[in-house]
């Protein structure tokens, strides 16, 4: 029997256990975090449907790409704003890891999250 493996996000949980559900629509994410952090493990799942479902129709784009040669290792949640299940917005801040063809990087960001019709949806990045 196979190991259920953390999940990608570094909440510490199994994956089945955390952004598994979310990603087969089990149930939504509750928070503006706990949706940045499912939107990471899809990153790093190729789970492009989720993050298409969970964009914002005002600001989705039409298809996902991902780049093979890049691994997403590992996400730092740096500040939260709002968000919670009493919030219609909130924002996350966060720095994600990656391998890219060997190397390491990282990207740090701001996104912004609105609460539509009950279900958490990424709007756009901002400038940390």
């Amino acid at each position: 029997m196979a190991q259920d493996p953390r999940c990608p996000c570094g909440t510490g949980e199994t994956y089945s256990n955390c952004c598994g559900p979310l990603h087969s629509g089990r149930r939504p994410a509750a928070t503006a975090e706990q949706l940045m952090r499912s939107r990471f493990s899809a990153f790093a799942v190729g789970d492009t449907a989720y993050l298409l479902e969970t964009w914002h129709p005002r600001t989705r784009p039409d298809a996902v790409s991902l780049d093979e040669a890049q691994r997403w290792t590992r996400l730092d949640v740096l500040a939260t704003t709002g968000g919670s299940p009493f919030h219609d917005t909130g924002t996350v801040e966060f720095r994600a890891h990656y391998r890219q063809h060997g190397k390491p990087g990282s990207m740090h960001e701001n996104s912004s999250f609105v609460r539509e019709n009950g279900r958490w949806r990424y709007l756009r990045a901002e400038p940390p």
